[in-house]
């Protein structure tokens, strides 16, 4: 059994393939002596984590049923992050799920850590196709330590047909605009998601990744 000394675990709930986040966590881990990081479905091994990361692909409703049907698994989370505010980043799906309900398909509900749906993007431009896929270019909207060094006009890789609508302005973090904005940060407390993939982001999601193995909230 690890050691929880300093550890950020990557959740695997069978929901995508983690070996590209895993490394890009592992390097950023490395280069910043930010622990030690392990790919996990253990609920004991989450438990006991110091950092969790959530990933995400696919559709809301699959996802949230897939952490459900891991046993113990979302407890553990739920537990580690709202009783004991340990620092946590979802990611794609994994930020969605943060919502109070997603609306993909169903209304499915989310974790309700941050008030707000996940909706279908709808461009105010008709020729912007959906999904919004590629690079866009981020608008920071509210300062947050996860964001240390990343400015508006740097750029990250999206691919979602869904986006969280957040009630209210204090948990977005950034957007990005799509013929109207689409939300691409969120946080609140010990909590932040990213609808785009840090691991498939570049420089922009490699300092995401740092920041988020440094902050101590």
């Amino acid at each position: 059994m690890l050691a929880p000394q300093n550890l950020t675990v990557l959740v695997d709930y069978d929901s995508g393939n983690l070996h590209s986040a895993e490394k890009a966590f592992q390097r950023m881990a490395a280069e910043t002596g930010g622990g030690r990081v392990i790919v996990t479905s253990d609920p004991d091994l989450v438990a006991k984590a110091d950092r969790i990361v959530l990933p995400g692909d696919g559709a809301f409703p699959a996802c949230r049923q897939a952490l459900t049907d891991h046993t113990g698994l979302f407890e553990a989370i739920h537990e580690a992050v709202t009783q004991r505010a340990r620092p946590f980043l979802g990611i794609c799906v994994g930020m969605q799920m943060l919502a109070t309900t997603g609306r993909e398909y169903q209304d499915t509900s989310g974790f309700g850590w941050i008030d707000g749906d996940v909706v279908r993007i709808a461009p105010a431009d008709p020729a912007l196709k959906v999904p919004h896929m590629g690079w866009n270019d981020l608008v920071i909207d509210t300062p947050h330590p996860v964001l240390a060094g990343i400015e508006t006009g740097d750029h990250a890789y999206f691919v979602h047909s869904y986006h969280f609508r957040t009630a209210g302005p204090a948990d977005l973090l950034a957007h990005v605009d799509y013929a109207g904005p689409i939300t691409a940060i969120v946080g609140r407390a010990n909590i932040v998601g990213t609808q785009f993939h840090p691991e498939k982001s570049q420089a922009t999601g490699l300092r995401l990744i740092a920041n988020f193995l440094g902050w101590r909230p």
